[in-house]
């Protein structure tokens, strides 16, 4: 099915994300599930358990399985612990949304 068709059962995820979200939780969504894939993929990649990034992390093993499934809002200070041992950071860059005036 095209990505912009509607389906039987109704609109499309985008369509539907976009008639009931402003555009900043839409970005902020899409940032949550960035940090968080990228907390996923680079564990695996490397081969280490939740457990094992609890060691190097000092980040409780229960708090990293929540926050990859993404039932808990961590704190900055918590992403940071989390994502160095796993050879990340964050950054500061220029959002390109686009508005319509």
């Amino acid at each position: 099915m095209s990505k912009n068709k509607i389906n039987p059962l109704g609109m499309n995820w985008h369509d539907f994300e976009i008639a009931n979200y402003t555009t900043e939780e839409i970005a902020a969504s899409n940032l949550r599930v960035a940090l968080v894939s990228t907390i996923i993929n680079s564990r695996k990649e490397q081969g280490i358990s939740q457990k094992q990034l609890e060691e190097i992390s000092g980040v409780r093993q229960p708090i990293i399985a929540r926050l990859e499934k993404g039932t808990t809002d961590p704190q900055l200070s918590t992403m940071i612990r989390v994502l160095a041992p796993l050879g990340k950071t964050l950054a500061i860059v220029p959002l390109e949304i686009s508005r319509t005036i």
